[in-house]
């Protein structure tokens, strides 16, 4: 059941309604929103289903919903804009800006190494409990303090959580702001976009339900990873485990309210494809050409130490990758397409080449790493349109 499909799609992109339709009849959608801009014009922007697995709420144009790691293509961006605007020098050592990062042997990691999952600060070694996660200025010192995972360089693997506080601190040593109020002042609120990175309480009626993705596989070699409590894996996504702490309304408000730049935005699919819409045009209203083309270039590639499967990255976002169906992005067929998926299957990309800007938002998670049936199927349908 459903509350119906909304919203409007432009005639030669019917096939994407199509396809949104599908997901809810066939696929065990419940509620989301996707959203296509073509050349600077929004041809496909779409919602329906509830927003909240009891079928009780409607999903509105509105709708907000946590799209976890597709979060980390709106905090690298931020990491771009410093870059294209000079203030950030991606081949310089972190330590340059943040003096207190040299700790523990890392004095020599550069920027880019933050951004490419090759620092080897993956993982943090001492325990730590959920609350501490909502703290990003505590998380950055204990990152500080920490020693790499591996030697920095030497192999790729995903920060899962790291990310945000690694690059965050960055742009507050830099800008004496939090990622998420720089994310806001000078990229979400310029461009009109519904995305927050620390949600404001009075939005809180706005944001979906998640309901969970199935059970952790332990024939698949990441989920096999995952559930074993002594493996870098889960120290990467477990430690702490504030994202997966259930604590109550109370704690959901904190967690909303947090700046976790790598996994706690909320948006949705018009958030998602408005912030990289700039980019998929020649990026001229938010980076320079040689920084466009930095941020579409592989410099990661191949098995991943904390994905266990094989992962293709750039500066700070996720490239197409076919690692079976389970494990599988494909952003199109050019390569200069790039962008990021969350957990469960949100997805925000550009594609330079096309003109072409995607954003998907949902609240039911699906399983694998990457896009699963639902997500993909609205990306393939764009691209047969064009």
């Amino acid at each position: 059941m459903t509350t119906g499909i909304h919203g409007h799609v432009d005639d030669r992109f019917a096939r994407v309604r199509d396809a949104f339709a599908r997901n809810f009849a066939e696929r065990g959608e419940i509620g989301a929103s996707f959203c296509a801009i073509v050349s600077g014009r929004r041809v496909v922007d779409l919602w329906g289903g509830f927003a909240d697995p009891a079928a009780e709420r409607p999903w509105a144009e509105d709708t907000l919903v946590m799209v976890h790691s597709a979060t980390k293509g709106a905090t690298a961006l931020c990491a771009h804009v410093l870059a294209s605007r000079g203030t950030l020098d991606l081949d310089a050592p972190v330590a340059r800006y943040w003096p207190e990062f040299a700790a523990s042997g890392k004095e020599r990691i550069p920027v880019r190494m933050l951004l490419n999952h090759r620092a080897g600060l993956a993982a943090i070694d001492r325990p730590l409990r959920p609350r501490e996660g909502l703290d990003g200025l505590a998380m950055a010192q204990v990152l500080a303090e920490q020693a790499a995972n591996w030697e920095p360089g030497s192999a790729h693997g995903y920060h899962a959580i790291t990310f945000g506080w690694l690059v965050g601190e960055l742009v507050r040593r830099i800008r004496g702001r939090s990622l998420g109020t720089f994310f806001r002042d000078e990229i979400a609120g310029p461009l009109g976009l519904d995305f927050w990175i620390g949600l404001p309480a009075e939005l809180d009626s706005r944001v979906a339900r998640i309901t969970p993705p199935p059970p952790a596989d332990p024939s698949d070699p990441f989920d096999a990873a995952l559930l074993d409590k002594d493996s870098l894996t889960r120290r990467a996504f477990m430690n702490p485990s504030t994202l997966f702490f259930a604590g109550g309304a109370e704690f959901a408000r904190q967690l909303r309210a947090a700046e976790i730049p790598a996994a706690n935005g909320h948006a949705n699919a018009r958030g998602l494809a408005g912030m990289y819409a700039p980019l998929a045009t020649g990026g001229g209203r938010l980076v320079d050409a040689p920084t466009l083309a930095r941020m579409s270039s592989v410099e990661s590639d191949g098995p991943d130490r904390i994905l266990i499967h094989a992962t293709r990255f750039a500066q700070g976002f996720m490239k197409s990758i076919d690692g079976g169906p389970r494990h599988r992005a494909r952003l199109g067929p050019n390569d200069t397409a790039f962008g990021h998926v969350g957990a469960g299957g949100s997805l925000g990309m550009a594609d330079p080449t096309a003109g072409v800007a995607i954003g998907y938002a949902m609240n039911r998670m699906g399983d694998g790493l990457l896009l699963n049936e639902r997500g993909q199927s609205l990306v393939d349908a764009v691209y047969e349109c064009l």
